[in-house]
């Protein structure tokens, strides 16, 4: 059963649904499949259903109300197992039913307790069974990597006999090497006479890290149905990712040529965040595809490719899997080309002159910041290149403040071409900065509105003080921006006197 078009078996509400702490209740289970159905996945594993009521009835729900994809039941190869999938998915226009069982000598001897011809004779008897009920009827060899060669070319071929329209070929445990599964797909494809009456399927776990690999390998050598999860869910350390599966593909046409999936690959971010937000599992930001990172640039060498041209450093377009753009990251690795080009993108046209010392200011920023957002941008920018007429300058500040301590703050601020330095006390180090800055200035103004937030998130936020004040009659504002919140105070205050002074001058100009 050769064909172009690999079939895509999404097991994220069954396999997946096992990881440790990713239980889904009944309605989340039927919201995921609707996804699933928007993604175009070709088989929904929906659960286990003689396992719990609360499986049974998500198995059913998805099968009454998501119509499309085929609604597959996960069974043993035990008749009450076969009797509840069925019952769970025969209401689904398009159902499978998925027998199993083990076939390797450590499963046989250590769990069934049973010799190879007993365990042959119960899968062919599931098989038959199932196939009196459900046309479509999968089963798999659990253990498959690990079982020998010629006792699994006798099941296969005694189960494609009985009945059974897909055959999978489970890695169950992750033990097998890309080169080894492809070799153990090809023996079946060569040795299994009558091979070519089912569709042979991958389903390989991810304990080497090798689940994708494999899978693809698996691919190579002639299976046509892919057994895998949304972001690689499932037992220990998971299955095959279905995003790496078709995107590899995909991209790779050159290496499977003539493949296709049906997947909508546009709704591929949409469901892993579904998926991750429902399981409570979440997607590390260096996961391929679909982590936060996967489309994200901040070294300068690569920002400076990027912007000359997207294909020197991104092999598909974030749109293809669903992200709107890709994410060019400013932090220290960050060159002038890729600052730049985010200060224009935000509608700021700085001289060069300017540029140079808003750049070095970024750079100051970016060392006490892992990532500096377009909103830390805005504030350097307000803070390093409007052009105010610097009558002072803050050289020097040093707060002191405390559990029983009174604070304290020493300023040398220079005053056109003279040094002045003051200490002085406040209730906080603040207000001590500017009682401080007011001696040392010789001004006498009044605070009327002192104002702060963070201008981005986390422990490192850049935060922006706005500070208003008054002389007599006049009122100016102030703002400064800086990762510690009295610096940022304090040339909040300086900016303000600078800016009163200058309005002074022309007035009197």
């Amino acid at each position: 059963m050769q064909s172009d078009v690999i079939t895509i078996f999404d097991t994220t509400l069954r396999d997946g649904e096992q990881s440790p702490g990713a239980s889904l209740d009944v309605h989340e289970k039927v919201d995921i499949a609707h996804q699933l159905k928007r993604l175009s996945v070709d088989v929904i594993e929906a659960g286990f259903p003689v396992s719990s009521q609360v499986q049974f009835d998500a198995v059913e729900r998805i099968a009454g109300e998501v119509p499309g994809p085929s609604i597959c039941g996960l069974a043993r190869s035990v008749e009450k197992d076969i009797r509840s999938a069925w019952a769970a998915i025969k209401q689904a226009p398009s159902n499978r039913i998925h027998t199993f069982i083990s076939t390797s000598p450590v499963h046989m001897k250590h769990k069934l307790k049973k010799e190879p011809a007993d365990v042959l004779k119960m899968a062919v008897a599931a098989v038959e069974m199932a196939k009196s009920l459900c046309d479509d009827v999968e089963f798999s060899p659990e253990d498959a990597g690990r079982t020998e060669l010629g006792f699994l070319c006798e099941v296969v071929e005694a189960v494609i006999g009985a009945g059974a329209t897909t055959v999978n070929i489970p890695d169950t445990v992750g033990y097998m090497l890309p080169a080894e599964y492809a070799e153990m797909i090809g023996t079946l494809v060569d040795n299994v006479s009558n091979i070519g009456d089912a569709v042979i399927s991958t389903h390989c776990h991810n304990d080497l890290g090798l689940a994708v690999a494999n899978s693809l390998e698996g691919v190579r050598r002639g299976a046509r149905q892919v057994e895998c999860t949304m972001n690689g869910l499932g037992e220990r350390a998971g299955n095959a990712s279905l995003e790496e599966i078709v995107m590899s593909i995909h991209t790779r046409s050159d290496y499977f040529p003539g493949l296709t999936t049906a997947i909508s690959t546009e709704q591929i971010v949409p469901t892993s965040q579904m998926v991750s937000r429902m399981t409570g599992m979440h997607v590390q930001a260096n996961k391929s595809i679909v982590g936060a990172n996967a489309f994200a640039h901040e070294s300068g060498i690569h920002q400076d490719g990027m912007l000359k041209h997207r294909e020197t450093y991104e092999i598909m377009t974030p749109a293809d899997v669903g992200w709107s753009k890709s994410r060019m990251v400013l932090g220290r690795h960050s060159g002038r080309h890729g600052f730049q080009s985010r200060l224009e993108a935000l509608g700021y046209h700085v001289a060069d002159e300017d540029l140079d010392r808003a750049y070095e200011r970024f750079l100051l920023v970016a060392d006490k910041k892992k990532e500096v957002f377009d909103e830390d941008l805005a504030a350097i920018i307000d803070d390093e290149v409007r052009e105010v007429v610097q009558t002072f300058k803050l050289e020097h500040l040093q707060v002191s403040s405390g559990t029983g301590t009174i604070p304290s703050a020493t300023v040398r601020i220079k005053v056109l071409d003279e040094m002045r330095q003051e200490a002085a006390w406040g209730d906080g180090p603040v207000d001590a900065a500017y009682t401080a800055i007011t001696k040392a200035a010789g001004v006498d103004v009044t605070l009327e509105e002192y104002v702060i937030r963070a201008v981005t998130s986390g422990r490192k936020a850049l935060g922006e003080v706005s500070v208003r004040i008054r002389e007599k009659e006049k009122t100016v504002l102030g703002r400064g921006a800086s990762t510690d919140v009295v610096e940022a105070s304090t040339k909040a205050f300086i900016d303000a006197l600078n800016r009163l002074t200058e309005q002074r001058s022309g007035e009197n100009g």
